[in-house]
């Protein structure tokens, strides 16, 4: 029943102040109204009710306007129902919201990472000439300044001819025997061979690198002559050899005991140097 229809049944039951209640508040009022006014009723032999039409036309509205006050239990427990699964949803809701801005915000940095990565190797590729200005200026690195003791630089990309090879160290070592394989990281030792030989330093043009020479080698007068041969200072050439922490592989004689020209750098993180 409405609130209307309950206040119009109280008020045809002559109960007043009504105006002010609420719905559980008038179904109480009603439901009193009706169990007094059952009370009331008279009774006949043997405490049975009196049986007349007029008494029966009476209880069957009264009952049939109370039965609507029943059914307001089923009512709540339904508008309760709804509520909690309102809640539900509204908290479901809430929960993936948050999930999604968790996501968002997780995408986003990333890419802001990410950005930053490159944003640094910019950095150092404009410190890097700078710095290499600076190593052009000094002068070459005396014996053994290359490594520390002169010593052999290894690592994954080493070759058999690393190890197989007699290390020279400083100028006053001298090959076992002639046809001898032999490495040095050693600028004097270096200088030493290739001023027997009349070469210059120099490195194959078309391969230089952010400013600095690429492919090492030497410009020796009838000896692997090309016209990609560019002639470089001894400056240049050993700053990129201890940059790219190369090695030079060479022979001082052939097994015969006639001069050897040959000679290759090999990089310790590379197999082809």
């Amino acid at each position: 029943m409405r609130v209307d229809d309950i206040r119009g049944q109280l008020r045809e039951r002559g109960v007043s102040g009504i105006s002010a209640l609420r719905k559980p508040d008038l179904v109480k009022q009603l439901v009193r109204s009706m169990r007094a006014g059952a009370g009331r009723s008279s009774t006949g032999p043997g405490g049975r009710a009196a049986a007349t039409k007029k008494s029966a036309a009476k209880a069957a509205p009264s009952r049939a306007k109370a039965a609507p006050a029943n059914k307001s239990a089923p009512a709540k427990r339904a508008a309760a129902k709804k509520t909690t699964a309102v809640r539900k949803t509204t908290a479901a809701k809430k929960t993936t919201a948050a999930k999604k801005t968790t996501a968002a915000k997780k995408t986003t940095a990333r890419p802001a990472a990410k950005r930053a990565i490159p944003a640094k190797r910019a950095a150092a590729k404009r410190a890097a000439p700078a710095e290499r200005t600076t190593a052009k200026r000094t002068a070459p690195q005396s014996a053994g300044g290359s490594t520390a003791a002169g010593g052999i630089r290894t690592g994954p990309g080493s070759g058999r001819s690393v190890r197989s090879s007699q290390v020279i160290s400083s100028i006053m070592d001298r090959p076992e025997r002639p046809g001898r394989s032999l490495i040095t990281t050693n600028h004097e030792v270096i200088q030493r061979w290739a001023r027997e030989r009349g070469a210059k330093p120099a490195t194959i043009a078309g391969t230089e690198r952010d400013g600095r020479a690429g492919v090492l080698t030497f410009n020796i007068p009838g000896y692997r002559e090309s016209s990609r041969i560019r002639e470089i200072t001894w400056d240049e050439w050993f700053y990129t050899f201890d940059l790219r922490r190369l090695n030079l592989i060479y022979q001082e004689q052939m097994r015969d005991g006639r001069q050897s020209n040959f000679f290759r750098t090999e990089s310790p993180d590379r197999n082809d140097g």
